[in-house]
């Protein structure tokens, strides 16, 4: 009984080790398999032009090769597949006569399109290997780009403005990116200097004198690179003035409105500029009417100038006299004076001579 105990426990034990036995057998075979090498994980093509996507794999099987290159997206696109060289099935009509396959598994496509860029995936297997080879590039395709400028509205600006802006165009060009160059160094960091998110447009704000000199901006993307001719900006100068109302003044100014409107003067104050006035006023009415005084001649001085004159001018102010009874006429024997006569003296009237209207001949 003992004995055939140890016979099944012999058994038992060797049906249990020959699964790790087998297994260390299979292990012990050489792998056979594709094995997949490329040069270059990232290429970069340009819009019109050709890329290479090159690859070389080596195998123990001298069967051709089935070689698949597919384009990963959300869901896969074949671009081709072939066994060798040999294309197998019809190709996509945007990748007709643009696909080139060699011996050695690679890729050529032509008159590149900005839809070819992405992550292509080759898979290479034969019939007698156990394993297929994989292996992956990625593709970029831009547009190169064009000669860039800087677009100012004017290359002139007063200091202290308040900003003053710098564009950085261009026509042509995919994936951009922009530098600002002043005096042909980049930009230090400056509060003043703000940058668009795309940092396409500089921004410089309270524009300083320091300011003035030459911009330029330099575009770049995975292919090409474009730099702009520079720009001279021109700051003039502000007056005193202006700086100190825009600094200082215009607190100072607000300041002062606040307080006159504030202000109320006390009754006393009131009644004396009252009072001022007043005598301000007075003052101005005498004052017109000196001018009229002045303007009257003294009489004794006006006598002796021109009695004639004088005897006119009192007699337009004196008041109109009574008619004077006609005088008797006179003989014609009667003597008189030859050129001349006193007249009694009228009321209201200096004494004079008058000239005697009434001239005789002396009688013979």
């Amino acid at each position: 009984m003992k004995r055939e105990k140890g016979a099944l426990s012999r058994a038992f034990s060797a049906l249990h080790l020959a699964p790790f036995v087998y297994l260390l057998l299979i292990q012990t075979e050489p792998l056979q398999g594709v094995n997949i090498t490329s040069p270059v994980r990232l290429i970069r093509g340009t819009v019109g032009k050709s890329a290479l996507l090159s690859v070389q794999y080596s195998s123990t099987s001298s069967d051709k090769p089935v070689v698949k290159w597919q384009l990963k997206r959300d869901k896969p696109v074949t671009v081709v597949q072939s066994i060798g060289t040999e294309v197998i099935g019809t190709l996509r009509p945007d990748y007709r006569d643009r696909i080139r396959l060699f011996e050695n598994g690679s890729l050529l496509l032509s008159d590149l399109q900005l839809a070819d860029e992405g992550t292509y995936e080759v898979e290479i297997s034969i019939t007698d290997d156990t394993f297929t080879g994989e292996k992956t590039i990625n593709l970029t395709v831009d547009v190169p780009i064009s000669r860039p400028q800087v677009l100012v509205a004017s290359t002139t600006v007063l200091e202290l403005s308040e900003a003053f802006t710098l564009n950085c165009s261009h026509e042509n060009g995919t994936k951009p990116s922009y530098t600002w160059l002043k005096d042909g160094k980049p930009l230090l960091n400056d509060s003043r200097m703000l940058l668009s998110p795309d940092q396409k447009v500089l921004t410089i704000t309270r524009v300083l004198m320091e300011d003035d000199d030459l911009y330029s901006c330099v575009v770049e993307n995975p292919i090409s690179q474009g730099r702009s001719l520079p720009i001279k900006i021109t700051v003039y100068r502000r007056s005193s003035l202006y700086i100190i109302l825009s600094t200082g003044g215009i607190f100072l100014l607000v300041t002062l409105v606040t307080v006159c409107a504030c202000w109320k003067p006390s009754k006393k104050k009131k009644r004396k500029l009252e009072k001022q006035n007043s005598l301000e006023y007075m003052d101005q009415n005498d004052d017109s009417l000196k001018p009229e005084a002045d303007t009257l001649p003294r009489s004794g001085e006006q006598e002796r100038k021109n009695p004639m004159a004088l005897y006119i001018l009192k007699d337009k102010d004196s008041p109109e006299p009574e008619e004077d009874p006609a005088p008797e006429p006179r003989s014609a024997t009667e003597p008189g004076p030859p050129g001349y006569s006193v007249s009694p003296a009228v009321p209201g009237r200096s004494p004079g001579l008058i000239a005697d209207t009434h001239r005789k001949k002396p009688s013979v």
